[in-house]
């Protein structure tokens, strides 16, 4: 049994194909199944059903390469420590992030970090939050930007900022007439918010009363918040955008913006981990730039009241 074999395992589990397994793995089919072959035989097991396709892990099989994903990490983490011991800061550092913070969180601190760590390679993965939940646990990524809390067992949260929710209305709006807005009173109006999958939408949902948004007379859910923002503008209607999504708006543009009557409702920002994490120094670096590139008022939890939508 070789570390090799054990990647060849975790990679046709992960692809559920023979042939893209080989290619992520860069080598050819034939050499990755006989490798895996050639473990079955040695183990006297079969770690997939090829009858299926996409191929699909046997029961066995299922237990095995879950032992295999750590049989896989702790040599890798060898390699961790010893970089960390001679204090070397490099490697690959594997980053999702979800859609609602990466075009506005990434441009803020991704130059700076890469000019001041030029031996790390930054690989950004824009998915949903349970999509990089999932990664996490099968080693895909190293790391996550996502809002919490999420309670998620294994999962380690580090809360990086807060920021708040702000309503964004179109032209000549009456909402405009206030300085600031209350919740209730985006419920009868066209309220665009995103589509399923996205925790903003939660968040959003949260704050409102979703059986009263239910019985509007038109709903479009959006998959980026850009698009709610020009839906917004051209036509009329409300949404709502997170604190970063406002700083790079114009000043026409921000004169539609308003603040919630009362406390503040507001987001945590977190990077998460799986708690057996190995890219220590890395996570460490990349957590202070992003803190420091945030505006200072928006790292404390004084901030507002965090939305809680699981």
């Amino acid at each position: 049994m070789t570390i090799q074999q054990l990647e060849y395992i975790i990679a046709v589990d992960r692809y559920r194909h023979f042939g893209q397994a080989a290619d992520a793995c860069f080598v050819t089919q034939p050499t990755l199944s006989a490798q895996v072959s050639k473990l079955e035989k040695e183990l006297g097991v079969i770690f997939f059903d090829r009858s299926k396709m996409p191929v699909i892990p046997t029961e066995m099989g299922e237990v095995l390469i879950a032992q295999a994903r750590k049989v896989v990490a702790e040599s890798k983490a060898i390699y961790e420590t010893v970089a960390q011991l001679k204090g070397e800061v490099g490697g690959i550092l594997k980053l999702g992030i979800i859609p609602t913070l990466a075009p506005y969180l990434l441009p803020m601190f991704i130059k700076g970090f890469i000019r001041k760590y030029p031996n790390v390679k930054l690989q950004v993965q824009e998915l949903v939050t349970e999509d990089i939940l999932k990664r996490l646990k099968t080693d895909e990524l190293d790391l996550g930007i996502v809002v919490t809390p999420l309670g998620e067992s294994g999962i380690l949260e580090k809360p990086i900022f807060y920021e708040k929710f702000y309503a964004y209305l179109s032209v000549n709006h009456p909402q405009l007439r206030k300085e600031r807005v209350r919740i209730v009173d985006i419920l009868g109006e066209d309220l665009w918010v995103l589509q399923q999958g996205h925790c903003f939408r939660d968040q959003v949902l949260a704050l409102c009363d979703p059986s009263k948004f239910q019985r509007m007379n038109f709903q479009y859910e959006s998959g980026s918040l850009e698009g709610l923002k020009n839906l917004v503008n051209r036509y009329e209607g409300i949404t709502l955008l997170p604190e970063l999504a406002t700083l790079g708006l114009s000043e026409e543009e921000k004169s539609r913006v308003r603040p919630f009557e009362g406390e503040q409702p507001v987001r945590e920002v977190s990077l998460v981990l799986t708690r057996n994490y190995l890219k220590k120094k890395q996570v460490e670096l990349l957590y202070k730039e992003i803190a420091e590139a945030i505006p200072r008022h928006m790292t404390s939890s004084s901030h507002g009241k965090v939305v809680k939508f699981r």
